[in-house]
């Protein structure tokens, strides 16, 4: 190890008591605040199986296709007895939680505290709202059997890119990734293969963990074919990556 140290103090170093206490104070309740969430999570969702997590833009208007699209398929999803997870916010999380409530399994939304754009839909049976990202972001993908992802911005790439990483690096299970519009995703895919797997960032067979599908039914369809292909009890090794 190399002996070039600087002088960084650890907080127990520090000579100003108030400063310190002060410190450790905040600290400590930001740290209780996310144990609570995460708690929170672990006692309302734990039961919560199999469940498809859904993503999409918070600006997609109820007339537009794309929302109209993933009320059908959320309706479908639920009546086939998926539990149905968005974000809990407008756009196409308002529509997931609008087909899931209108169908016979659970509409549960992960909402998030922001100071704009994030109100909660009025379409959950399940609602939990979350100060940090992160631990929503583990909500969405623990409760999960499938993720679906229409059409977004930055959050909805992150989302995506965060469950593609989980899945490459067996930090989480094998499970379907679909896509939701053929021509939105199509110049993505079409980078991923030119500018990942061109130069060689990614292997060929990580391009096999998406899916690009339209249709509802054929969504639901290929969820169902994704488990009958494999055996569906989940082994002690995934449920220790889960955890």
């Amino acid at each position: 190890m190399s002996e070039n140290r600087k002088n960084i103090l650890k907080l127990r170093q520090i000579t100003d008591k108030s400063r310190a206490t002060a410190i450790k104070a905040n600290e400590s309740w930001n740290l209780l605040t996310i144990m609570a969430e995460f708690i929170d999570a672990t006692e309302r969702l734990s039961e919560v199986r199999p469940a498809v997590t859904i993503f999409g833009s918070a600006r997609t208007r109820p007339d537009d296709p794309f929302y109209l699209n993933c009320v059908d398929l959320s309706r479908r999803l639920s009546d086939a007895g998926f539990s149905v997870i968005s974000g809990g916010g407008p756009g196409i999380m308002e529509a997931a939680n609008k087909g899931a409530f209108a169908g016979t399994s659970s509409s549960i939304g992960l909402n998030v505290e922001l100071p704009r754009e994030q109100v909660p839909n009025q379409w959950q049976n399940i609602s939990i709202s979350f100060r940090h990202f992160f631990a929503r972001k583990v909500a969405f993908v623990k409760y999960a059997d499938a993720y679906v992802i229409y059409p977004g911005g930055f959050g909805t790439m992150d989302e995506l890119t965060e469950v593609l990483t989980l899945i490459q690096t067996g930090k989480t299970r094998q499970m379907p990734v679909i896509l939701v519009g053929t021509q939105f995703w199509s110049g993505f895919i079409e980078w991923l293969k030119a500018s990942l797997l061109g130069g060689k960032m990614i292997a060929e067979n990580d391009l096999n963990l998406i899916q690009l599908i339209d249709e509802p039914i054929n969504i639901v369809d290929a969820i169902f074919a994704f488990y009958e292909a494999l055996d569906i009890e989940t082994s002690n090794d995934e449920l220790h990556r889960l955890l």
